[in-house]
């Protein structure tokens, strides 16, 4: 069985049995995959910390194509971004990113996939206090992309018109059909109407080299359901845990406001 050195990130760990973990990872060359990390429950385990949530690092696995589950000989880690779990809507996000992947992603290599997805917490990393949501949102769109299944923003999904809103109409969306409609082709009742400055922080969204959009709280919350409703769709899945919670901001309905405290 060949050891296979590649970049990885940690997307989910779970115990296998009392001194060991499965760990799935986000590769840059074999796309995301399962492997073993044996003794790694040890207190003197030579993983250490390395296996985090999200932390990156150089992962060797012998690694066998006909097998689904591969043994971790080591993780030399790089980056354990533990400065996004010290904030709620960073952490949030980040999470949802990382399901995205491990729910989409294939074991083939996808090495503008991985590196998508690390552009993606870097993002949220670093972007300010009120880029955050937006930061999310795009980190989001993009990998869904990256990943074959972004929408069609541009053009009409169902006769490719070019789709202008430059009178300020509004455009309809459905993430089942796959993106927008043009007028001619547009439902009686579209499952989302976007006023047309919705419709532009969207496609800013959408585009890794623009700036990201200001949103307001109401605005950032109709983005997250917008997105979270097309990944569930496509994925066929109609709850995502780490997904629900990044869109409902579940830790700020359960933490009690100041003046319950």
């Amino acid at each position: 069985m060949p050891l296979v050195a590649t970049s990885a990130v940690v997307l989910q760990t779970y115990r296998y049995s009392e001194s060991s973990k499965v760990v799935r990872l986000a590769t840059r060359d074999l796309g995301v995959q399962s492997a073993i990390a044996k003794g790694v429950l040890r207190p003197r385990s030579r993983f250490g910390a390395a296996l985090e949530f999200l932390s990156e690092g150089e992962a060797q696995l012998y690694f066998h194509d006909s097998r689904e589950l591969h043994t971790l000989a080591a993780f030399d880690v790089t980056n354990l971004r533990r400065g996004l779990a010290l904030d709620m809507a960073r952490f949030a996000g980040a999470a949802a990113l990382a399901q995205v992947m491990l729910k989409m992603a294939p074991p083939a290599p996808l090495p503008a996939a991985f590196d998508t997805l690390t552009a993606g917490l870097e993002l949220l990393a670093s972007a300010s206090p009120e880029g955050v949501e937006a930061a999310a949102v795009r980190a989001l769109w993009v990998l869904v992309t990256e990943l074959g299944f972004g929408p069609s923003l541009a053009s009409c999904v169902r006769d490719g018109a070019a789709i202008a809103p430059s009178d300020g109409a509004p455009v309809a969306f459905s993430a089942a059909d796959g993106g927008v409609f043009c007028r001619r082709c547009a439902p009686a009742q579209p499952p989302t109407q976007l006023p047309a400055e919705d419709y532009r922080d969207l496609l800013a969204l959408n585009d890794p080299a623009a700036a990201l959009p200001a949103l307001d709280a109401p605005h950032a919350a109709a983005h997250r359901r917008l997105v979270a409703r097309f990944v569930r769709h496509h994925l066929d899945a109609e709850s995502l845990s780490a997904l629900d919670s990044w869109e409902g901001h579940a830790w700020a309905i359960l933490s009690p406001s100041p003046a319950a405290s």
